[in-house]
C-alpha cells in the first residue's frame, strides 16, 4: 500500500467534482500525496492508504453509481480510513440549518456499508442549464421562481476547507 490519498466522487453538473478538488488540494497543502478522480476511473485500491468518497444528491440520495461503487468495494473501503462527503441543494435554501440533519440522514445508507472516519455535508451550486433533463430544468426554473433557492454557487469553500484540514490526521492512521 502506497501512501497516497484517494478522492473520488460522483456527479452530475460538476459541482461535487469542484468540492472533491478542493478536499484533494487542502489534503496536498497538508502534505499528502492525492489523486482526485470520478468513481467510474478508480480500478485499484492498492495505491491509497485513505479514501475520500462522495457524491452530489438526487432524489434525497447519494447518486446510483455513487451508491454503486460504494457497494462493489465495501472491502477495499473498510480495510482504509474511509470519509465521505455529500453535496445537496438542499443545504442552499433559505433556513437550511434547520434541514441540516435531514441531508446528514442522506449518507446512512454508505454508513450501513462502511464506517467513515468523518462525513462532510455541503451545499452544491444551481446552474440550470447543466441540468440534462428538461422536465428537471423546468422544476429548477419554477423551484427558484418560487424563492426555494437561487441560481449559483452556494458553496462555501472555508467550510469545506476547514472538512478536509480536519480530515489529513484521521486519515493518517
Amino acid at each position: 500500500m502506497n501512501d497516497k490519498i484517494l478522492v473520488t466522487y460522483a456527479s452530475r453538473t460538476g459541482s461535487t467534482v469542484g468540492v472533491a478538488e478542493a478536499i484533494g488540494q487542502t489534503l496536498v497543502e497538508r502534505g499528502a500525496q492525492v489523486d482526485v478522480l470520478p468513481m467510474q476511473d478508480v480500478k485499484d485500491f492498492s495505491p491509497y492508504r485513505a479514501v475520500v468518497a462522495g457524491s452530489a444528491i438526487q432524489g434525497a440520495q447519494w447518486l446510483p453509481e455513487a451508491t454503486q461503487f460504494i457497494q462493489a468495494h465495501r472491502a477495499d473501503l473498510a480495510r482504509r480510513p474511509f470519509a465521505a462527503f455529500l453535496v445537496c441543494m438542499t443545504l442552499a435554501m433559505p433556513g437550511a440549518d434547520k434541514y441540516r440533519q435531514h441531508v446528514a440522514a442522506f449518507l446512512d445508507p454508505v454508513r450501513a456499508l462502511v464506517h467513515p472516519v468523518s462525513t462532510g455535508i455541503f451545499a452544491g451550486s444551481l446552474d440550470i442549464r447543466k441540468i440534462p433533463s428538461f422536465g428537471d430544468r423546468l422544476k429548477f426554473r419554477l423551484s427558484v421562481l418560487f424563492g426555494v433557492w437561487s441560481e449559483g454557487d452556494h458553496r462555501d469553500w472555508a467550510a469545506i476547507r476547514a472538512w478536509a484540514g480536519s480530515l489529513h490526521p484521521l486519515l493518517s492512521r
